[in-house]
């Protein structure tokens, strides 16, 4: 995923999985295009990320949750019992997935989750203020953890300096591998217990398991999941958009797609 990510981290960073290590199962081939640059997503940007190296691999809301479906439909086509979405980049679709998971579930045998964000609420830092938000020492100290080639904490801008610096959160001078690899444990730990759950509750259930087609796909997608595509979170635009002259202002309004 190409997505700014602060001065102090690689460029992307959603791709690093430890849980099938310590689990089993495979890692499906990486979503590296995200939901971005529309709505919301456009007035974060336009403050966070500013005019400068604008990287973003973006789809909108409509496409990247299909695909969502596409790659639930594929899971279930080669007859996994588990399915877990997880990903590091969070917005306002962290709300919409869990719709999408929910109508899925009715027409899958595969049992899903998802988890979006940081990946755990359990704070390993020893004061109270929190993960520090995107690209903040929160997600900083997980890549410290789990490839700290890609972290390089000299990049910090001096504290008084005018921002935005790249998306950069907050508080990333406390990021430290230490807290990051209790936080990678944490994060394995939830997933490999939410595996087991998924599979006993799969291998309970009872009735026929037929795949879904690509036709099916799409008539659960016009019937079931367009019609309420306005009310989604990552399709609102808010009430403060980019300036007419940003960049940021080229998708911010969102077509109809219901």
């Amino acid at each position: 995923m190409c997505e700014p990510h602060g001065p102090q981290n690689a460029v992307g960073m959603d791709a690093l999985c430890q849980t099938a290590e310590a689990f089993g199962g495979i890692v499906a081939p990486p979503e590296y295009w995200h939901c971005h640059e529309v709505g919301l997503y456009a007035t974060w940007a336009n403050r966070q990320i500013g005019e400068a190296r604008p990287w973003l691999t973006a789809v909108p809301p409509w496409v990247y949750l299909k695909n969502i479906c596409y790659h639930i439909r594929a899971v279930d086509a080669l007859g996994f019992k588990a399915c877990i979405l997880f990903s590091g980049h969070s917005g306002p679709h962290h709300k919409d997935v869990p719709v999408i998971i929910e109508i899925m579930n009715s027409h899958v045998a595969t049992r899903l989750y998802s988890l979006m964000g940081v990946g755990t609420t359990r704070s390993r830092f020893d004061d109270d203020k929190g993960m520090g938000g995107h690209a903040g020492r929160g997600e900083t100290t997980l890549l410290c953890a789990s490839d700290p080639d890609c972290v390089d904490l000299s990049r910090l801008p001096e504290p008084d300096a005018p921002g935005p610096h790249f998306a950069m959160g907050a508080h990333v001078d406390s990021s430290n591998r230490l807290d990051g690899e209790q936080m990678v444990g944490d994060i394995v730990q939830h997933l490999s217990e939410k595996a087991r759950e998924m599979i006993r509750e799969y291998d309970s259930a009872e009735g026929p398991r037929t795949p879904v087609s690509f036709a099916d796909l799409e008539d659960i997608w016009e019937k079931e999941i367009a019609p309420g595509f306005s009310d989604l979170a990552s399709m609102q635009i808010g009430s403060d958009p980019p300036p007419r002259d940003s960049q940021w202002y080229l998708n911010y309004e969102i077509p109809d797609r219901s």
